[in-house]
């Protein structure tokens, strides 16, 4: 079941490093501004703020999703992740403050 996902997001890297530069990655038709901070001093340990959840939850959660797969294959080479309890892009209660979706999770590094 993984497997397809990384294919998917894979792709997804893919043509979007093909695009015109300052060109924006859009989930369900709108643009999320996703920023993804590392944790504490271990770099896997990362929390996501995306903006504008109000757009669309789902596309808000897939930015996040997209934004954390992305900072693991970059600075790992792998796009698992462990999301924390309460805090993943599948949790229908998702955390919502100030305005801003908030994911949080780690890469899995071997």
């Amino acid at each position: 079941m993984m497997r397809p996902m990384i294919v998917a997001l894979a792709a997804t890297l893919a043509l979007t490093a093909c695009g015109k530069p300052g060109s924006r990655v859009r989930f369900d038709d709108n643009y999320y501004p996703a920023k993804l901070s590392k944790v504490g001093d271990r770099r896997e340990d990362f929390v996501v703020t995306v903006q504008d959840p109000g757009q669309g939850i789902a596309g808000a959660r897939e930015a996040g999703r997209y934004e954390a797969t992305r900072y693991c294959v970059e600075t790992f080479g792998d796009s698992d992740i462990s999301w924390q309890a309460g805090y993943d892009p599948d949790n229908r209660a998702s955390v919502i403050d100030n305005g801003r979706l908030i994911l949080r999770g780690q890469c899995v590094i071997w």
